[in-house]
């Protein structure tokens, strides 16, 4: 029997509510907050898991992530989750959870019998047996594969809710302990965006217990007063309960956020775990350390744990883990936690394999013994006698925990995800990290500091470092750290070559005998020996069992830890849902969601949103009980007879400027640009090297050397990429810069015929009139007292003013505008009612008319075509195929009977052979009824279609069944002079 129970009064969670769970089917009292592995702890439950190749019983050994033993399947209403730590899963009322990887129970176990077998089953047994016969080899799979194996796949779909988010941050400080308390706290007074992020429900628990003081406080009440001032901070957000799974190039970082693990209140839509996806320019990480268990025979039965989480379990729930505890250790931080221990009531006896160390566990009632170490354990179920050897020689003695201690690991997942080269330093024991890759520090225990007042030193150090490198100047005051020393001592190692297994990796069932068999039969390499052996290939992913191993197989090859290395780190660092990995795939989080500076007007004007990209614009704004269609209707022949509002800020907007830009643009555009006047725009097309359109825009000449070049808003990033890559790779005698300012810049445009009347109102700075702006030209001034760049460009085909703004202003302008159009009844319109207008002018667009495989000639534009210059495409654009009369090319389409409606989606075929198979002459690009036309309008690609004009087809729609007779007419449908908008 166990001798875990709770000390009244203790822990972080003192005067919580009591709950009730149940585990395998007992119901048991917990206390709500605390972790499933602790409320396992406290009601005696020692057997929880089986593991994976022997099916031997498994205990709780760790306190957090790097638990390797203590994995269940939790009950959930949404589905079963399996192979989760109990270590991490906070308990709450009636939570339900059971053992896996065994039947009938974890408590007896009968497929067990693969550990009398063991034997049979050394290090790559798989690759040696069950080779004949043949036909058996069906049976073999099936039968590994029912006895092997963790938690069972669920076999309902997950209900649960996941969700995922995009941020960007200056600093991510890696783990909430004390360095990372103290970088976080220096780089948010120096104005830093600091996102700091922990695993655990508090920040600071390494601190709890520790007899150092801070500035004068004790070390966890100084953590938790650091955490309430950097709550204040506008420019910091605290992520507790998050792990940061991975570390990419170029500053991406992974973040698994979890947010509750109770279920929701019926009808709460609260998500389980939310995906962070950052980028940030600096990452300090102080992910701590990790502490070595000694290798020992029998070292896995449930009782054994690092002396870590057997003090950890004391501090934090008030859980104590034993009855009688032995700590086996070889540094002075092993003897405080047997202090702890013994002065809450266990019977601690340390063992401690050097001559002599720290008094506190001897004077706080625990017995010590020196020169010993433990050697074996015994019990069915758990530990009952431990097996100690020492200068005495060799005896047995009672106890239900052996706490072990044989040095720490620094947890260097993070920093070696992106190359980072971790080194072994032979005088700590430990790998240490090597040098110090760009964009990241590490602080703390992650760099081998273990003395508190150095830890804290060494990250306000690295603070100022990173606050310098993105141009912010950071205080560089440290606090003073009393009392405190170096915890981690040299670390040891036992002797564990012999008869009885001594196990490496507690979840794969990896000995030191596999280790040595791996060597002996070839595998030089550590990746090598990993996958044969498994080491360190399960859900813990080696945390606690991986140097341990690398010292085992040194010792097989007669060689240095430097010399054996380490495995690859990858990330994730810890197990991540399924769910969350997915919740991009959700409809409203496949991109980061970007939204314009009036983004809060439009809601409150009632618009209904479209996802448009990475955009979120309005489609069209509703009004009382309008139909969608009667909306668009509406915001249509308002911009037709009146004057319109739309956002279009998501235009990208690109800064180019230099002496050699005249020259670039005439290299990337198929028009000339040599004769383009300050103060005036010019329409481009741009192509793809080969001769396919790429993309489409008004360049404003704003200065001799400075241009705004707009883009489309899909194509923003692509342009700008491929505009870099010219200049950095082919042109780079060229004297041009460019700067992407989509994101800086507020756009809204007046369009309609009483468009100038209403800028006129708050124009400040210019003239309005036709002669003092005409048609394609760009003025910089005020409106409605705001800094105002505006260019009178139209995509409606109605006079029309593109106003841009500072970013922060845009809602100040958004509102003015409104209010300078409320004598002529101006409505905002929405992409929608702007597709409807571009359609009904005939304006082509990237992605539905230019399709991909579109060159200037089909779309009517091969007068944008110089002759006169070189540009890219051009060499394709001399092939004959592409001047091809047969080609599809732009036309448009209108109803025979404007009566009736066009089928979406429709091929145009023959009206005598409709059905023929390859019939096909073309299909309908984009269509929509025109309210300023009374009937539906649609522009197609068709084969030869500029010399079809005229010509009758049939639009056909196969899966509707519909066919509808059309005619070929011009694909400008409404002023296709152009008088509207240039007058």
């Amino acid at each position: 029997m166990s001798g875990a129970r709770r000390i009244p009064g203790a822990g972080l969670l003192a005067g919580a509510p009591p709950v009730s769970f149940c585990f395998d089917g007992h119901r048991h009292t917990g206390v709500a907050g605390e972790s499933l592995a602790a409320a396992l702890i406290a009601n005696g439950e020692r057997v929880v898991a089986r593991s994976f190749k022997y099916h031997r019983p498994r205990g709780v050994m760790g306190i957090g992530n790097e638990e390797p033993g203590a994995l269940v399947t939790i009950a959930r209403p949404t589905g079963d989750e399996p192979n989760v730590r109990a270590t991490t899963v906070e308990l709450y009322d009636g939570l339900e959870a059971r053992g896996q990887n065994a039947w009938p129970s974890v408590r007896f176990d009968l497929t067990a019998v693969n550990d009398v077998l063991s034997p049979l089953f050394p290090a790559g047994f798989y690759y040696k047996t069950f080779m004949e016969p043949v036909s058996a080899w069906p049976f073999y799979e099936r039968m590994i594969r029912r006895i092997a194996g963790l938690g069972e796949v669920p076999r309902v779909a997950d209900r649960e809710i996941y969700t995922s988010t995009h941020a960007h941050a200056d600093i991510l400080v890696a783990g909430g302990g004390a360095a990372g308390l103290q970088a976080a706290l220096i780089a948010a007074r120096a104005g830093a965006r600091v996102i700091l992020a922990d695993e655990n429900p508090w920040f600071g628990l390494g601190l709890l217990g520790e007899t150092a003081t801070i500035d004068g406080l004790p070390a966890h009440d100084w953590a938790r007063e650091v955490g309430k001032e950097l709550a204040q901070f506008e420019n910091v957000t605290l992520l507790k309960r998050t792990s940061v799974a991975g570390r990419y190039e170029q500053g991406f970082v992974i973040l698994c956020q979890n947010l509750r693990d109770a279920p929701p209140a019926a009808g709460d839509p609260m998500p389980r775990w939310r995906l962070w996806k950052l980028r940030v320019k600096q990452t300090i990480i102080a992910t701590g350390a990790i502490e070595r268990p000694l290798l020992f025979a029998n070292n896995d039965r449930p009782g054994v744990m690092t002396t870590s989480a057997a003090v950890g379990y004391l501090d934090r729930y008030g859980v104590l883990v034993g009855g009688r505890i032995m700590v086996a250790a070889g540094d002075d931080a092993a003897h405080d936690a047997a202090a702890r221990l013994a002065r809450a009531g266990a019977q601690v006896t340390v063992v401690d394999s050097r001559d002599s160390g720290s008094r506190i566990a001897l004077e706080a009632g625990a017995s010590v013994e020196w020169r010993a170490r433990a050697v074996n354990t015994r019990g069915r179920a758990g530990v009952t006698t431990v097996r100690i050897e020492g200068s005495a020689g060799h005896r047995w003695v009672p106890a239900d925990i052996v706490a072990t201690s044989g040095g720490w690991s620094p947890a260097l997942h993070l920093y070696a995800q992106t190359g980072g080269k971790p080194v072994w330093d032979d005088t700590r024991q430990m790998f240490i990290p090597g040098t110090t890759e760009q964009g990241a520090v590490t602080v703390g225990a992650c760099n081998g500091t273990f003395d508190l007042g150095a830890a804290l030193g060494e990250a306000t150090s690295a603070a100022v470092k990173v606050c310098e490198a993105i141009r912010l100047t950071a205080a560089a005051r440290s606090p003073v750290a009393e009392n405190s020393h170096d915890t981690a001592g040299a670390g040891q190692w036992s002797e564990v070559r012999g008869r009885k297994r001594c196990f490496v990796d507690i979840q794969n069932d990896v000995t030191v005998a596999d280790l040595d068999l791996a060597v002996q039969e070839g595998y030089r390499s550590i990746e090598h020996v990993k996958r044969y052996t498994t080491l360190g290939m399960g859900t813990d992913q080696g945390k606690l069992g991986n140097v341990n191993g690398v010292k085992a197989i040194a010792e097989a090859r007669g060689e240095a830890m430097s010399a054996v290395g380490t495995t690859r780190f990858r990330p994730p660092y810890v197990p991540l849902p399924m769910g969350v990995v997915a919740a991009h795939l959700s409809p409203d989080q496949h991109h980061p969601m970007r939204r314009t500076a009036a983004h809060q007007l439009h809601e409150a004007a009632g618009c209904v949103w479209l996802n448009a990209g990475a955009w979120l614009r309005p489609q069209f704004y509703r009004r009382g009980g309008e139909t969608d269609l009667e909306a668009v209707n509406r915001e249509v022949l308002a911009v037709r007879r009146n004057v319109g509002l739309v956002d279009v800020s998501t235009l990208g907007k690109i800064e180019i400027a230099g002496p050699d830009t005249i020259t670039f643009l005439n290299r990337v555009y198929t028009n000339g640009w040599s004769t383009l006047k300050v103060g005036m725009g010019r329409y481009g097309l741009m192509l793809r090297e080969d001769g396919i359109v790429f993309d489409d825009g008004v360049t404003m000449r704003l200065g001799e050397q400075h241009f705004v070049m707009s883009t489309t808003s899909s194509g923003a990033g692509a342009v700008y990429e491929w505009l870099t890559m010219l200049l950095e790779t082919r042109w780079r005698d060229l004297r041009v810069t460019l700067m992407p300012v989509t994101e800086q810049w507020f756009a809204a445009a007046l369009a309609g015929p009483k468009a100038r009347e209403v800028l006129g109102r708050v124009a400040e700075g210019f003239e309005v009139s036709n002669d003092a702006f005409p048609f394609m030209g760009g003025r910089v001034g005020r409106v409605a007292g705001i800094p105002a760049r505006v260019f009178r460009i139209s995509f409606s085909g109605e006079l029309s003013y593109e106003i841009n703004v500072p970013a922060d202003r845009g809602e100040e302008l958004w509102t003015a505008l409104l209010d300078a159009g409320r004598p002529e009844e101006m409505a905002p319109y929405g992409l929608e009612s702007m597709g409807v207008l571009r359609l009904e002018k005939g304006h082509f667009v990237i992605g539905r008319e230019a399709e991909g495989r579109t060159n200037p000639y089909d779309i009517g534009l091969g007068r944008m075509v110089s002759t006169k210059k070189w540009f890219v495409g051009k060499e394709a654009l001399d092939f004959p195929e592409m001047k091809n009369p047969r080609r599809r090319q732009l036309v448009g389409v209108v109803p025979a009977n404007k009566t009736e409606r066009l089928p979406s989606s429709a091929h145009l075929v023959l009206p005598e052979a409709p059905d023929k198979v390859g019939g096909s002459q073309g299909w309908v690009a984009s269509m929509a009824w025109s309210p300023t036309l009374d009937h539906d309008i649609a522009l197609a690609l068709v084969e030869g279609g500029h010399a079809r004009t005229g010509e009758r087809l049939l639009a056909y729609a196969p899966i509707a069944g519909k066919k509808v007779a059309v005619d070929l007419v011009a694909p400008h449908f409404y002023d296709p002079d152009g008088g509207r908008q240039s007058g």
